[in-house]
């Protein structure tokens, strides 16, 4: 049996995100510019970037629990090829980081690998973000950094990569878990959309496409293996594409730790080259591939047969003109009422770990997201086929820590809010209205995937929670 939950206003502490002091940079503040302050900051703190443009302006911040936001729109970091300590525009030593609506561009240091960001602190989030034109959008993790965390929403990256196949839109070395989600990755140079060395992977609800120049790799490159959940995602693999498979799992070593699973739950995959695959994997590799599109030449899985495969509610067809999308040389990857790959789709259950493999949402060009919906008979890709109007959700102005959680969690949220936690069979657990600042003890919960979800004037938000 539940215990049942001690909810409590709690005052946040030590080394909970409390943003005790708010700096102000920009035109006509004391602070014309964030390397200014960013010596100067303390634990806590936010600083509040005004819109606009600020050249050659790198830093390193090394306080924790900081919130580093653009105030007004977007606050672009123009580095005209400058880098703090030859790494990145912003270099982040301290832990558990958030960055929101901040521009990366034009980052380049002698090692061909300057970063937009270059994460060496534990834990950190990034929302709201645009990373193009650097030699790396982001480049994360470091061995000192574990346990870490890396969470990336909403952000668009563009255009990175020195061109040497090294260095990508994005680059995720040394952490426990990325959750990658409502994310636009784009026209890599040369290198991946996006790769990932994370023990556990939750890419979901994105879009990866080279287009029509876009000359990258892999659109998801997962070589170390681990845990992967791939869901919802629209892939694209253009003419120019450098490489031969779209998502590589395990292609360089199964160093992580197991078990070693891919699941891939609908999601659409289109590859415009005449030659390839659409997976390749390892040969110790569990694969789990339900509801997917897989459009255009190539094979489903090349390289090595899976350890264990399981596969069903796929489509699979050579020519485009056959699916039934709505506008696919504009990318629109939409499914018409007639479709062969509308009612196909299959339920996929759960992973080993008890986290749900359901498509929930729906990614929204070019960062956003909107419920999917859900009927009995399920679709195969990565959008439903709908008659009734979607709920859109908004970005959430709360969160959640720690996560992964082992005795509480605590959330913080709008006041009158509803709060619910959800099991991965759909089972309510805990309930509450907000008030503002909450904890939630999680004492007599089993281990596992779990669904944090916050209700506030019609709005639903929903945060994949982990209990250990």
């Amino acid at each position: 049996m539940f215990r049942t939950a001690s909810i409590a206003f709690i005052l946040i502490c030590g080394h909970l995100p409390v943003h005790s002091m708010q700096w102000h940079v920009g035109p006509g503040q004391p602070y014309t510019a964030p390397s200014q302050v960013s010596g100067l900051v303390g634990n806590g703190d936010t600083v509040n970037i005004a819109a606009g443009t600020y050249p050659s302006d790198v830093a390193r911040w090394q306080a924790n629990d900081l919130l580093l936001r653009g105030i007004g729109g977007m606050a672009h970091l123009e580095s005209n090829g400058n880098a703090w300590g030859e790494k990145g525009i912003w270099v982040i030593q301290g832990d558990r980081t958030t960055v929101e609506w901040i521009e990366f561009s034009e980052c380049s240091i002698p090692d061909q690998n300057g970063a937009g960001i270059r994460q060496e602190g534990h834990h950190l989030t990034v929302l709201h973000c645009y990373f193009h034109n650097n030699e790396n959008g982001i480049l994360a993790g470091t061995p000192n950094a574990m346990p870490s965390n890396i969470t990336i929403e909403h952000c668009e990256f563009a255009h990175n990569g020195f061109g040497d196949g090294f260095s990508h839109n994005l680059y995720i070395n040394y952490t426990d878990t990325l959750w990658f989600r409502y994310n636009y990755s784009h026209q890599t140079n040369v290198g991946h959309e996006l790769k990932s060395r994370a023990n556990v992977n939750f890419i979901e609800y994105n879009r990866f496409s080279n287009e029509q120049n876009g000359s990258a790799s892999r659109e998801i490159d997962l070589p170390d293996g681990g845990q992967a959940y791939v869901i919802g995602n629209v892939l694209q693999q253009g003419l120019q594409g450098q490489n031969s498979n779209m998502i590589g799992y395990g292609l360089e070593s199964m160093s992580n730790p197991g078990p070693h699973e891919l699941y891939a739950i609908n999601n659409t995959l289109v590859n415009e080259r005449t030659v390839g695959s659409f997976f390749s994997m390892n040969s110790g590799t569990v694969f789990k591939a339900y509801n997917n599109i897989l459009a255009g030449q190539g094979q489903f899985v090349a390289n090595f047969f899976p350890l264990q495969t399981d596969t069903a509610g796929n489509l699979k067809q050579p020519v485009f003109a056959l699916i039934g999308f709505a506008d696919p040389n504009n990318y629109n990857y939409r499914i018409t009422d007639d479709s062969p790959a509308h009612n196909i789709g299959i339920p996929a259950g759960l992973s080993s770990s008890g986290y749900p493999l359901v498509a929930w949402d729906e990614y929204v060009h070019p960062t956003g997201r909107t419920v999917r919906c859900q009927h009995a008979l399920l679709d195969a890709g990565a959008f439903e086929t709908c008659t009734t109007d979607a709920l859109v959700l908004v970005d959430h102005p709360w969160m959640i820590w720690p996560n992964p959680a082992h005795d509480r969690v605590n959330i913080n949220a709008l006041a009158g809010a509803k709060i619910v936690l959800i099991d991965a069979q759909g089972r309510l657990l805990r309930t509450m209205q907000s008030t503002g600042m909450n904890t939630i003890e999680l004492l007599g919960i089993a281990s596992g995937i779990y669904v944090l979800r916050v209700e506030h004037n019609g709005a639903r938000t929903d945060e994949k929670l982990i209990i250990e």
